[in-house]
């Protein structure tokens, strides 16, 4: 039994990291827009690019450690609610030439991508949190 606890600690604190990743990419994200409105054009080519690295690659690395690491329910909640934004965020940037108005969601996406990484984050410290793990052992 107490390897399976440990098994489920090491997914849970590969889930943080990935987590703490994902948010760092994000922040990435907002850096590369910032370059290219304030500083230079060209620097969109590096936020469409750098996305395509993590967008959902880490999410889905989240799923199988989430599993790894036997985590509540709502948490694969969680991950489907990034997964959902992250496709939305594809696809209001690639909508705007057919219906531009969808286009302009693409920030607004953004903003529910931020706060939804950071809700994921910060549930995710509670998982590796030393009270979580002993109330979850007294449930057992």
């Amino acid at each position: 039994m107490k390897q399976l606890r440990t098994k489920n600690h090491i997914g849970r604190l590969t889930y943080f990291g990935l987590a703490v990743v994902f948010v760092i990419c994000i922040l990435i994200q907002m850096f590369w827009v910032g370059m290219a409105t304030f500083v230079n054009p060209t620097n969109w080519k590096n936020h469409i690019e750098f996305v395509h690295q993590f967008g959902f690659f880490i999410p889905i690395l989240m799923f199988v450690f989430a599993f790894l690491g036997a985590v509540p329910k709502w948490v694969y909640g969680q991950l489907i609610a990034l997964i959902v934004v992250m496709f939305l965020m594809y696809f209001t940037a690639n909508i705007t030439r057919a219906i531009p108005w969808l286009g302009a969601m693409h920030p607004v996406m953004a903003v529910l991508l931020v706060g939804l990484s950071f809700v994921i984050l910060l549930s995710s410290w509670k998982l590796i949190s030393r009270k979580c793990i002993q109330k979850e052992g007294e449930e057992s």
